[in-house]
């Protein structure tokens, strides 16, 4: 099939993250978008002014009368429960229905394609390069799995998209996403167990990313993280490998800023070295994002002067580390980490970042699946804080799967306050705290209490 014979896009679910980066693709390219999704987000009123048109209830009688099943390509996302009225509509009338994975796959199929995998670190490090590709003039394409700071989007470009455009990607591995792919460079950024509700297990989830590892063109090349270059064993592909301090290359002569939790590095390899190299965003997890979208950036072309500009310039990926308050009394700050090893990190860098100040943080579960599999590793991250707020689980796209509950981690989280809320109570519990450092973190809708602690904090302390 071809994606020209369409003239409007109809979307299900089109308020995600990946899902509306494809649907601003079309609407860029002059087709009609439209689409459903649960509920009303920031995004989806981003996208209403954007002129898609857009509902909330899963009704027949909302979908546009203009869509044809001769013109218009049906997306949807696996995040739709399996009795979705319009889905199961559409597909009695005979549309070409395709997931969101598979529309990407075709959209870059007659493009040079940089993929960056990984189970934590793909949307920063995917928007790195992206953002060195723009700054340096480069046509380019990128689908982000978040918004930008620089460019306020999760699509970003640059350039006539032809023959010569270069197409940036997240490969995502939930749902096998990523095997619709096949780059010519390819990044793999970590691979810890994660989404065995799809996968079962982990090795199954490892066996995924060495089918993706396979897809890469035959000229094509792979960057990976030294702590996982084990999935490359048996498969015949050019590599590079990094880290922080191990791997081919890797950052030395790491220096603070004088901003907290900001640094200078200089990036070692193969004999030479960048020197002095400043990041626009803080924490030790980045500079290891900043190394794997160099090598991508280098291998590209782009010059070492562009190369290091942008990751001065970079201002970030909205939650992810994303500061919501900074004054010296007040430190709030957002976070999408939904991982143990992902909330590890955050904190951790955050108890170095402001070291002596009390930490309180409040977490939303995401998914009953995760939090049961990853239960034990939950409760030992988030004890890194002084104080924990935690909230029920977000369902996301699950049924609730009995004896499963927030209580499952509360009663190993060994900080020295600990306190069980809900969305009803989560903002009074948090004004009866006195408040140093803060910080909101998982992947649900915990994004929609960011305004109204930020609100509330703000009036606190002017008092």
């Amino acid at each position: 099939m071809k994606l020209e014979q369409y003239d409007s896009v109809y979307f299900l679910g089109i308020g995600g993250i990946g899902m509306s980066a494809i649907a601003r693709w079309f609407k860029h390219k002059g087709l009609r978008v439209a689409g459903y999704d649960r509920t009303p987000t920031p995004l989806t009123h981003e996208l209403l002014e954007e002129g898609m048109e857009i509902h909330f209830e899963d009704k027949i009688e909302f979908i546009p009368g203009y869509i044809s099943k001769e013109k218009t390509l049906v997306v949807f996302t696996p995040a739709i429960p399996k009795n979705h009225v319009e889905h199961a509509y559409l597909k009695d009338l005979g549309f070409t229905i395709l997931k969101r994975s598979e529309v990407l796959g075709l959209l870059t199929k007659s493009y040079k394609t940089v993929a960056v995998a990984g189970t934590h670190g793909k949307t920063t490090t995917s928007s790195l390069i992206a953002h060195i590709l723009k700054s340096a003039g480069v046509n380019m394409v990128g689908f982000l799995g978040g918004i930008t700071t620089n460019y306020d989007s999760n699509l970003v470009m640059e350039g006539e998209v032809n023959d010569k455009t270069i197409v940036v990607v997240e490969a995502d591995e939930f749902d096998r996403s990523f095997l619709r792919l096949f780059p010519e460079i390819a990044v793999v950024t970590s691979a810890d167990a994660d989404h065995l509700d799809i996968y079962g297990d982990h090795s199954s989830m490892l066996k995924s990313f060495r089918d993706f590892i396979k897809q890469i063109n035959a000229n094509g090349s792979l960057i990976i993280h030294e702590s996982i270059e084990s999935l490359t064993e048996g498969i015949s592909v050019s590599k590079e490998t990094y880290g922080m301090s191990r791997g081919q290359f890797f950052a030395g002569n790491i220096t603070p800023t004088g901003r907290g939790g900001f640094f200078e590095f200089d990036l070692h390899g193969f004999g030479k070295k960048v020197e002095k190299i400043q990041l626009g965003v803080p924490g030790f997890h980045n500079m290891e994002n900043a190394i794997a979208a160099m090598l991508v950036a280098l291998k590209l072309g782009i010059s070492e002067t562009h190369i290091r500009q942008a990751l001065q310039s970079f201002k970030g990926v909205k939650r992810r580390f994303e500061f919501i308050i900074k004054r010296d009394d007040l430190v709030y700050i957002d976070d999408y980490a939904h991982h143990p090893t992902e909330i590890e990190a955050f904190l951790t860098s955050l108890k170095s970042m402001y070291a002596g100040k009390k930490l309180t943080v409040i977490f939303q579960p995401h998914l009953f699946s995760r939090t049961r599999d990853f239960a034990e590793g939950f409760s030992k991250s988030l004890s890194i804080a002084d104080e924990v707020l935690l909230m029920d689980i977000y369902p996301a796209r699950e049924e609730p799967i009995p004896g499963v509950t927030s209580d499952m981690l509360f009663k190993n989280i060994t900080s020295s306050v600990k306190i069980r809320c809900s969305k009803g109570d989560v903002l009074q519990k948090l004004e009866d705290l006195e408040v140093e450092v803060l910080a909101t973190v998982g992947a649900g809708d915990i994004d929609t209490f960011v305004k109204p602690i930020k609100d509330m904090l703000k009036k606190k302390f002017e008092n």
